[in-house]
Parts: structure tokens; C-alpha cells; sequence
């Protein structure tokens, strides 16, 4: 990745003057100029709303950069002024080389041309010679995939058509920086998956500026997060820590309405590898994949080391307080805490708590991820027991355990997120969020593609025959 900056944004900020009514902005042309003359100063005839003010940050080259944040916060205000398509009130932004961009839904689009002609339109406003367009024009057809309607005026168009077509010349008009607005969110998984491939390729050689609502594509995508609230610029650093900071506000805002006072902790320990223990005890298998075992019977090294949870070298967290997670640990099915896993073993993830006031219908659940912070899987005790709540008297315990085989993973660093909740599905109130509770490390694995792999029982070749 070169240090030199491709977007550099500095004490940006817009600002739009809202009225009232429509006479208001007649009576704001006229009349402070009259009374200025007057000798009166200072009339004013409508509000000022400040869409993004102060936020500074820069994008180097080769960077991957996420915009996250709730609407209104000011992130697509923010894109359109990097992309030349709004003028800031004040601050200044500096970009380099070729920048194409998939903003709001149909921008740059002429909604009386036909898809075709919107591909020229579009490509030229690029800088890209006719000549050229109709050499790549074949290959954006190909990776829009909307067959004849390329013939038909856009303004008949889906939504997903109008997000195939801009994403299709984006990716044909050889970009130095690609900027994404939400554009993603539409379309059918399979040209979601065919978008993403080719970011993943754009991203080896180009900058992504990237806004999204799903924190898990963020999070997937990104080296670097940047969270705005309201337009200002709350925090700015690695993705998994500004997501996960956001999450955990967005609920406390949420359940601010309902009464429930949510408090939020930053990590106690920023060390992963601090004050961890790792546990002696190994664990017997139910399950072996049959990948592990080497011609002289020996294990060629695939193997999960589990450290025991801490309550002083967490993760952040937040919640509102009524019942908190003492433990949290991964056992074998005989009870006794696991040091080492292989995949394939039956184990048993128990979460507990202990509640400070009287509560109904206790929800305890977790979340898998790995080292940036993706969600690999999980589960919560919400839908066994939503007919049959427990119900928690202050200063009891509870425990939840959670039974599942344990799968192949790729060599790398994990952990699991804890929480307790307490109301529904839908609607309710984390109690205590632990981001990180428990980490494990995953040494050597067999495993060689995807994220989360299930142990092969047997792997066989059979012949046949011919016809």
C-alpha cells in the first residue's frame, strides 16, 4: 500500500439553509439587504442544517476505506463532494486520478436514453474515446447481464437493472478510485457475488471508497472504518474496532426511547495474547476428519488451542446492566474445559450469568468471527424457550449451553462474542454485550478455502466403469 493520498479530505463541511416556507426565500433576498441599509443587521429568514461539518481523513492508494454510520449522518453528502457533484460550504477535498462512482440510485443517468446510449454517455463523461467504449461495450453488456432492455429507455428499468448497468461501466472505465454508495443492497445475490468478485480483484491494484449499511460487507472489504454521526466524524481507524464501537451505540441509541439505559466499554486489555491462560484439559472426539491422519498415523499438526476467558482481558462492551456474563467457556461433552480442538468434535459452548435484578425470559447467544471481525456463525436460546421463559430472581445464575461440532477452520486467530438480552427476536435490550469473551487460535489446517469447513468423515475416488 503507497503512502501518497488519492482523497484527502480536510475540515469539510456543507451546509444548507432550510425555510419554512417558499416566501422565506424571497423575504432572505431582499430584506437583510434592506436592512443593512437601515442600519440593521443580522435578519434572517430561515435555519442553517449543517449535513457534514469538520471531518478531515485521507485515503492512500491501494487503500480500502468503509463509510459507516445511520442515515442522515452525512455519508453520501460526504461522497458526492469527493466525487465533484457538490460543492462544500467550507474545508476542501483533493483527489487524484480517474474516479468513477455508484451513487444514488440512477445518477448520471439520462432516464429518456436507452441503456445503450447511457453506456457512451457515461463512458465519455469518464474520459473514455467513443472508439474505445465500443470495443469494451460487448464486455459491460456481458457483466450487466440485462439482455434486450440494453435497447430500452432506463427510465422502464428495476432498480437492480439501473445497479447492473452503473456497476457494469464502473468496472469497464479502468478507475484509479472507486467510490460505492449503498450500491450493493440491490440486486439478486448472484451479481452481488459477481460485484464482489471483481472489488476483491479492483482492490489489488485500486482505492475503494465503500458506504454501506451491512457492517459484514464493511467489515469483509475494508482495511479502515470511518464512523460519522450527525455529520461530524466520530471515530476513524481499523474496521473491526469503529464497527463494532458502532454497534454497540446504535443499540444504546435504539433503546434510549424505551427507557433502557445501555452503558458501553471500551476493551480492558488492547493485548490479545495478555493475561490469557490457556487450559490443560484436552477433549476426547466423537468425530475424526479423516484429512488428519498422516500414512504413519501421526496428526500432521491441524489443531485449535482454546484460552480461557478473563474477565480483566476482554473485548469492548455494553449493555444496560441488569444481569451480567461471569464465564464463558468451551467444554468437551463430558463437562471438562477444552485446551486443544481438532474439528469434528461434539462441544459444548456455555455462556453464564448471573442477573442483579429480577428479569423474564433471559436470551443468551453468540457469535463466531474471525480476526477482522466477520461472523462466521452463531446462535441464541431465544426460539427453544420463547414459549417457555425462564425467568431470572436478582442474584441468581443461570447457565446456557450451546452443543454443536466443532468445524475446520482456517489457520488464524478467533473469537467469540457473548451476549444477554432480555425482550425478543425483534425487540430487545442487551443486557451485557463481551465482544472477544473467548479466543482461540487455529495452527496448520487442513483447510484451504472458504471460511468455516465441515470435517470429512471419508473422502473416496470410485470407478465406474465405461458405458
Amino acid at each position: 500500500m503507497s503512502s501518497e493520498a488519492m482523497i484527502s479530505v480536510e475540515a469539510l463541511g456543507k451546509k444548507y439553509d432550510i425555510y419554512a416556507q417558499p416566501l422565506d426565500r424571497l423575504k432572505q433576498m431582499v430584506l437583510p439587504r434592506v436592512g443593512r441599509m437601515m442600519g440593521r443587521h443580522g435578519l434572517t429568514y430561515h435555519k442553517e442544517f449543517w449535513a457534514l461539518r469538520d471531518v478531515s481523513f485521507s485515503v492512500r492508494r491501494g487503500e480500502t476505506v468503509g463509510i459507516i454510520g445511520r442515515n442522515g449522518s452525512g455519508k453520501s453528502t460526504l461522497l458526492q463532494m469527493v466525487c465533484g457533484t457538490l460543492h462544500p460550504t467550507e474545508g476542501e477535498v483533493r483527489t487524484q486520478g480517474r474516479i468513477a462512482a455508484l451513487l444514488e440510485l440512477g445518477a448520471g443517468f439520462n432516464p429518456e436514453f436507452t441503456g445503450e446510449e447511457n453506456v457512451y454517455l457515461s463512458g465519455l463523461l469518464y474520459g473514455i474515446p467513443e472508439v474505445e467504449l465500443r470495443k469494451r461495450f460487448d464486455s459491460i453488456l456481458a457483466f450487466a447481464d440485462i439482455g434486450d432492455f440494453i435497447r430500452q429507455p432506463v427510465k422502464t428499468y428495476s432498480s437492480g437493472m439501473y445497479v447492473r448497468l452503473a456497476f457494469s461501466i464502473a468496472a469497464h472505465v479502468d478507475a484509479d478510485v472507486l467510490i460505492i454508495d449503498e450500491a450493493l443492497s440491490v440486486g439478486d445475490v448472484r451479481f452481488t457475488q459477481k460485484c464482489m468478485r471483481f472489488l476483491r480483484e479492483f482492490q489489488k491494484n485500486g482505492t475503494l471508497l465503500f458506504v454501506s449499511h451491512d457492517t459484514g460487507a464493511v467489515t469483509n472489504l475494508c482495511d479502515r472504518a470511518v464512523w460519522l454521526d450527525r455529520g461530524k466524524l466520530v471515530m476513524d481507524g481499523v474496521t473491526r474496532d469503529v464497527v463494532e464501537a458502532y454497534l454497540a451505540a446504535q443499540h444504546a441509541a435504539d433503546r434510549a426511547g424505551t427507557g433502557d439505559a445501555v452503558t458501553i466499554h471500551a476493551a480492558k486489555n488492547d493485548d490479545e495474547s495478555g493475561k490469557r491462560r490457556a487450559i490443560v484439559e484436552a477433549p476426547a472426539q466423537d468425530a475424526i476428519d479423516c484429512r488428519q491422519d498422516a500414512p504413519d498415523g501421526s496428526r500432521p499438526g491441524h489443531f485449535v488451542k482454546v484460552f480461557q476467558f478473563d474477565p480483566d482481558n476482554v473485548g469492548s462492551a455494553f449493555g444496560a446492566g441488569h444481569a451480567e456474563i461471569v464465564a464463558v467457556n468451551l467444554r468437551d461433552t463430558n463437562g471438562v474445559p477444552v485446551q486443544i480442538l481438532y474439528g469434528g468434535e461434539l462441544v459444548d459452548l456455555t455462556i453464564d450469568a448471573r442477573a442483579s435484578v429480577s428479569i423474564e425470559g433471559p436470551i443468551l447467544g453468540f457469535y463466531v468471527k474471525d480476526r477482522l471481525g466477520q461472523r462466521l456463525f452463531g446462535d441464541n436460546t431465544y426460539m427453544p424457550y420463547q414459549n417457555r421463559p425462564v425467568k431470572l430472581e436478582a442474584n441468581t445464575g443461570v447457565r446456557a449451553v450451546f452443543r454443536f461440532r466443532m468445524p475446520i477452520l482456517p489457520t488464524g486467530d478467533y473469537s467469540i462474542d457473548v451476549a444477554l438480552a432480555t425482550g425478543s427476536q425483534d425487540d430487545h435490550t442487551q443486557q451485557h454485550w463481551i465482544h472477544d469473551a473467548l479466543a482461540f487460535r487455529a495452527s496448520e489446517s487442513t483447510m484451504r478455502h472458504g471460511l468455516v469447513g465441515i470435517p470429512m468423515l471419508s473422502i473416496e475416488l470410485q470407478p465406474t466403469g465405461g458405458r
